[in-house]
């Protein structure tokens, strides 16, 4: 009898373990996107870039869900100028500056951005969401738009997901603007428009 007592209490116990595990606030994910510069006469910006991606939710209604999330970012881009007068011949050795800056560059960057999220479910497969993040960031490599060292990078998007038992598909087209707030010499930045594909599972 005690036996079977023991055995009901450990079903239990793994019932409610299983369903605390369900419920988890906290999710994981990893995301690969690319894009380009908005169409300009001035330089060219194409990049790639990899997410680790965190999230918590905040709060869920009846019709919507809140999160938080934290993004560790790699990006690896191209940038050339095209118009060699966007150096201007007050700056020092703009002659130089022209020559330089008007050959192809790969740059690094390294972001950690901290973001906001407002999704709506559609029934128990289907979401869509808001996202809005910001975060600092590191460049390596100094451009006639941006000084190198540390920025921002702002970015607005919106999203599509598919959800299968604990994982998430995830399509996210977005805007982003990345510059220095005027804390270095050069402060014109880069804007893009992006798309990023990911996949996310409940912890």
């Amino acid at each position: 009898m005690a036996r079977k007592l023991l055995l009901v209490l450990l079903f239990f116990m793994a019932i409610e373990m299983t369903a605390q595990k369900d419920e988890s606030n906290f999710s994981l994910g990893f995301n690969y996107g690319f894009g380009s510069e908005f169409s300009n006469r001035n330089y060219t910006f194409t990049n790639q870039f990899y997410k680790v991606q965190l999230y918590y939710r905040l709060k869920e209604t009846k019709h919507f869900q809140y999160q938080i999330l934290v993004q560790p970012e790699i990006n690896f881009a191209e940038h050339q100028l095209l118009n060699f007068y966007f150096v201007k011949p007050d700056a020092p050795n703009y002659q130089q500056k022209r020559d330089e800056f008007t050959r192809l560059k790969d740059i690094h960057e390294y972001v950690l951005n901290c973001g906001f999220l407002v999704r709506k479910p559609i029934g128990k497969t289907y979401s869509l969401y808001v996202l809005g993040s910001i975060g600092p960031m590191i460049t390596d490599t100094e451009t006639e738009r941006m000084s190198k060292g540390f920025a921002f990078a702002d970015v607005l998007a919106v999203g599509f997901t598919v959800s299968y038992d604990k994982f998430k598909f995830d399509i996210r087209p977005s805007v982003r603007h990345v510059s220095n707030a005027g804390l270095g010499n050069s402060n014109a930045g880069y804007n893009t428009k992006n798309i990023e594909f990911g996949i996310s599972c409940q912890l």
